[in-house]
């Protein structure tokens, strides 16, 4: 749950408060540029923004954690290389174009690199590359090299909602979240709105701090926390080829506390991993699953991704109809098909606060059935309405609240849990999907 829940009557009010979140930590500067080019697959004018995240000095305590996803994309394949470098000093992010299985991919990421590096002051292997946008095409890398010197020569301290803007492809908005530690800051950005199950560790995130946290403890805190965030959402159970999560620390600031700082990033993730839920491709609803009573964590983590993939599930949450039969088998669904078969006897299902299933029966009656509708309608972010041509478009490009669709599912059979978020499944979604390359 964000650490405060907060409500956006416009999308100035958005903005504003985005502003607000976004001083960079000490020893960082961002810059961005756009340009317009032909992707050679497909002879439409298109549009690429680059995004340059650059140290005031390389540093070595760096982290990063990658899709599992069995085709991953060349920037990922360089990203897993640059781990075992000394030192990082800048990443390099653009949009449009994922490079995913591309022919030369790798070497085109590494050519970008290479020109950013020679503006930079910086050797080629201190540059990560991150790519997303539409898998299977290649980078313009003639135009991505002539456009560097713009993005470099923007470079500059103080926000880090340029950098935020730049990253984005169907997003309807930025995402942005910071907390403090001592003197310190951690600053998060992410770009994230559909093929989202990340499964870590089409969903960017970059996270940036200026406390002192040494390479080898950033990166086990970072798998750590991407494990209990990043890795308990789903939009559409799909596995992006590019998911890339990378911690960096600028090392200004001293850190006597380390479980601070955990708990620190901690925050900042599950805050971004309910930012990208909420921006979901067409999610009108907010799905937020809290499984309890389980034998062990994962079961929990699964019961509940099973929950918020539901199809028929989700289409009930996007038309308000609090159709509870559709949760329970989903439940049931998995369960049998994963065995062994947990004990579902003493299965306890609340909707909202409302009972609606327990000791295997359902409790329904009129006034829960308009408790629910209320509750329902009450956590949607948007009414849909076809545009005049019948396709469908969210009408906003904010987040007016941050309210949840709240589920609770105890077994009653064990001592572990786990919160899952996911979201509805609406004709908005199926529109973008069906138009993303057009």
């Amino acid at each position: 749950m964000p650490s405060t829940e907060n409500t956006f009557p416009s999308r100035d009010a958005h903005r504003a408060w985005l502003s607000a979140q976004a001083a960079l930590p000490q020893g960082f500067r961002v810059g961005t540029t756009r340009f317009d080019f032909t992707p050679k697959e497909a002879p439409k004018p298109s549009k690429m923004t680059l995004t340059l995240i650059a140290l005031d000095s390389p540093t070595p305590d760096f982290a990063a954690v990658f899709t599992k996803n069995a085709f991953p994309g060349a920037p990922v394949l360089v990203g897993r290389r640059r781990l075992a470098e000394p030192r990082l000093g800048a990443i390099l992010i653009n949009n449009k174009i994922s490079n995913v299985c591309a022919p030369g991919g790798v070497e085109a990421s590494e050519t970008v690199c290479a020109a950013a590096a020679r503006l930079l002051g910086l050797a080629p292997t201190e540059i990560l590359p991150c790519s997303t946008g539409v898998i299977g095409w290649g980078l313009p890398v003639e135009s991505m090299v002539a456009a560097l010197p713009q993005a470099a020569a923007a470079l500059a301290p103080g926000s880090i909602l340029p950098a935020a803007e730049g990253i984005v492809t169907t997003d309807l908005y930025p995402k942005i979240r910071y907390t403090s530690v001592g003197a310190g800051r951690v600053v998060g950005i992410a770009k994230g709105a559909g093929m989202i199950e990340p499964n870590l560790a089409t969903m960017l995130v970059y996270l940036l701090t200026d406390l002192v946290v040494p390479r080898e403890r950033l990166r086990e805190i970072l798998s750590r926390v991407a494990g209990e965030t990043f890795n308990r959402i789903s939009i559409d159970s799909d596995t992006s080829t590019s998911d890339t999560v990378v911690a960096v620390s600028s090392g200004r600031v001293p850190c006597p506390d380390l479980a601070a700082f955990e708990a620190a990033l901690r925050q900042v993730c599950a805050d971004l991993a309910e930012d990208v839920v909420r921006n979901g491709e067409g999610v009108r609803h907010v799905l937020r699953v809290r499984v309890s009573g389980a034998p062990d964590a994962a079961t929990a983590v699964s019961l509940g991704k099973a929950i918020v993939n539901a199809p028929l599930f989700k289409c009930a949450m996007a038309g308000n109809d609090p159709n509870v039969g559709r949760l329970v088998q989903a439940i049931g669904k998995h369960v049998g098909a994963t065995g062994p078969a947990l004990d579902l006897s003493r299965l306890r299902a609340r909707i909202g606060g409302q009972e609606i299933f327990a000791d295997g029966a359902f409790r329904l009656n009129y006034d829960k059935e308009a408790a629910l509708i209320a509750h329902l309608k009450s956590a949607e972010l948007y009414q849909s309405k076809p545009a005049a041509d019948g396709t469908f478009a969210p009408p906003v490009d904010y987040p007016p609240h941050e309210r949840c669709v709240e589920i609770e599912i105890d077994l009653q059979t064990g001592p572990a849990g786990a919160t899952v978020l996911g979201g509805d499944l609406t004709h908005e979604y199926v529109s973008e999907n069906a138009d993303y390359r057009s």
